[in-house]
């Protein structure tokens, strides 16, 4: 009996506001909004790093609900085939931007400074946000691939559980990474301090998102929400409130979680969760016909955007800021010169990502499709 193909839209448009929140948080690195005069801007910007736990959350949901079905439909899963699956769908792209960027930096002074030895041992082993949470950030270009680091922890541990332990196992596995990550984030919030602190890229933080995915995808089994629009809308705001109260009232920030109390931190944290499952629910069993086509694409394409977005801003904002000046006056947007600068990097993003999913990845995309079993989007 032929399997049915798995694909959600809405979870691929879902997949492109969660880069839109990493995207506009990553401008105040090098374009930085003055609080006093955009407040609201300002603020509204910074939530943008919760996108990150929104990517996870994705991806655990999704990787759960194909290897469930694959187990349903075959009696077990194909733990070789999903290793090569998410080794055609992740490493081409970030090794072949790591060492890049791991040779310009080397040779040039336009992108950052030198990635140390040790440090391109921790990226190519995929456990460079480890290296970031004892180190600090590293040169600016590679920083996001922190979290290719978490996700690729999580594929090597998730096939292993479901084949060994089954759903039941799932279900443990998750229950205990959400003890063990709020037992980290008090363990930080015990040791207040006023430089960096790595509990933003420590894995045992991070993986109650994919936690919350695993969970979530094993009680939902296939079930589909088919709420109004109305609904709908009140439960993606619902999910910014929650986000804007975990930053600003209990003030967990990628930069300086550092600074919470006990109290702040666990409900902080948890808000950030409870963000992500409504903004999650907000758009899961929404009408295709509702899901702009345009911007399913962009998510199915995100990975590449996020692994390109910040070395964008880099380029604009670092490497060519006079010409940007320039440019921005030209056209008689001098004061807003930030925010065109913004538009070009996205801009380029977009342009330079279709061109590499286009013609870098999807050859290997093409390999992928011999180890599915459960058909899905690309």
């Amino acid at each position: 009996m032929e399997i049915s193909r798995y694909y959600k839209p809405e979870l691929d448009v879902l997949r492109f506001c969660a880069f839109l929140f990493v995207f506009f948080v990553h401008r105040l690195d090098l374009a930085p909004i003055d609080v006093n005069e955009y407040y609201w801007g300002y603020h509204l910007s910074l939530i943008g790093n919760y996108g990150v736990p929104l990517f996870f959350f994705l991806s655990a949901f999704l990787i759960t609900e194909l290897l469930t079905r694959e187990d349903v439909h075959f009696g077990k899963i194909n733990i070789k085939s999903f290793y090569i699956r998410r080794i055609l769908r992740i490493w081409p792209l970030y090794f072949t931007f790591f060492f890049g960027m791991v040779l310009l930096t080397s040779t040039t002074d336009f992108f950052g400074t030198v990635i140390p030895g040790q440090a391109q041992l921790a990226f190519t082993l995929f456990s460079g946000n480890w290296y970031i949470t004892f180190k600090e950030w590293q040169s600016y270009c590679i920083n996001p691939l922190w979290s290719v680091s978490v996700e690729e922890q999580l594929y090597i541990l998730l096939p292993l559980v479901l084949f060994f332990a089954g759903k039941k196992g799932l279900k443990i596995f998750s229950v205990f990474s959400i003890v063990i990550a709020y037992g980290t984030i008090i363990y930080y919030a015990q040791r207040p301090t006023s430089g960096f602190s790595g509990q933003w890229t420590n894995s045992f933080v991070q993986f109650q998102f994919f936690a919350a995915g695993i969970l979530l995808s094993t009680y939902l089994k296939g079930w589909e929400p088919k709420w109004n629009a109305a609904l709908r809308i009140g439960l993606f705001i619902t999910g910014i409130l929650c986000w804007l109260i975990a930053s600003m009232v209990c003030e967990i920030n990628a930069d300086a979680p550092h600074l919470a109390t006990i109290l702040q931190s666990v409900i902080g944290w948890f808000l950030i969760l409870i963000g992500v499952m409504a903004m999650f629910l907000s758009l899961y069993g929404a009408p295709v016909k509702y899901m702009p086509s345009k911007l399913a694409y962009l998510g199915r394409i995100s990975y590449g955007m996020y692994v390109f977005h910040i070395t964008m801003y880099w380029i604009v904002f670092s490497i060519f800021k006079n010409e940007l000046a320039t440019f921005s006056e030209s056209i008689g947007l001098s004061e807003w010169k930030n925010g065109v600068g913004a538009v070009i990097a996205f801009i380029a993003t977009t342009l330079l990502t279709m061109l590499s999913y286009n013609f870098f990845e999807k050859p290997f995309l093409k390999l992928k499709g011999r180890f599915t079993l459960v058909p899905s989007r690309d």
